[in-house]
């Protein structure tokens, strides 16, 4: 007969099993269960190169997108020496794989990333652990736009055009007087750097804020009325 009878998956009349060598089911139920491992394996392969790949294609920092691309050896050293003879506590807004937090904390600065990617941020947990320096490195999983950095006086940042007005705004705003302020790759509109060193896409801004907000001039007034 050519009649198609339905049946549910696995559904066998005993007619049918007496004609199926019991070998033959045996196989067919083992290569079944093999069937199943290897589309778990192949998933779980998926998944991991899914985990690993993240980091590297979704931005990093919300309301404007932010790629993660790492800092260049040139990049660091030129942060660091922007860093030279200053003291405190520093952050890195957008920290990435955390390089620029774990360089600075071998220079003996208690450092702290803050990155919305959290595999970065495990990553970088990880890197500092790897370095010997997860005693003087914090990284946190947030949104800079919700972060207050009022408490710094170390902040440096690789930043993008279309977000550096904004946060220009937000930092002049929260921070104190004596804060430095270091810029990668693409300056501040509005702010006159203090120093620059190093050339194209490594090159490297510091802002003092106490130019910036005209700190000098109330300092100065406060000290006439002191001596009058």
């Amino acid at each position: 007969s050519e009649n198609t009878v339905c049946a549910s998956p696995g559904a066998m009349s005993p007619a049918l099993a007496k004609e199926i060598p019991r070998e033959e089911r045996e196989g067919g139920s083992r290569r079944s269960g093999w069937g199943l491992l290897v589309t778990a394996g192949v998933g779980g392969t998926l998944v991991a190169l899914y985990a690993v790949a993240t980091p590297f294609v979704t931005p990093a920092l919300r309301k404007v997108c932010l790629p993660f691309v790492p800092a260049t050896a040139a990049q660091i050293q030129n942060v660091l020496k922007m860093l030279e003879n200053r003291s405190g506590s520093l952050v890195d807004i957008g920290s990435g794989d955390g390089r620029i937090v774990i360089a600075a904390a071998k220079k003996g600065f208690q450092a702290v990333g803050y990155e919305l990617n959290p595999w970065l941020v495990w990553y970088s947990r990880y890197r500092a652990w790897r370095d010997g320096v997860h005693q003087n490195t914090k990284f946190y999983i947030s949104d800079l736009w919700k972060v207050s950095f009022s408490h710094y006086r170390n902040i440096v940042v690789f930043g993008v055009p279309q977000m550096m007005p904004q946060l220009e705004k937000k930092l002049e705003e929260e921070l104190e007087c004596n804060t430095r302020i270091i810029a990668c790759r693409f300056p501040f509109p509005r702010w006159i750097p203090d120093h620059t060193t190093g050339e194209g896409i490594d090159t490297v801004w510091a802002y003092d804020l106490k130019r910036s907000r005209g700190c000098e001039t109330k300092i100065l007034e406060i000290t006439s009325e002191t001596e009058s």
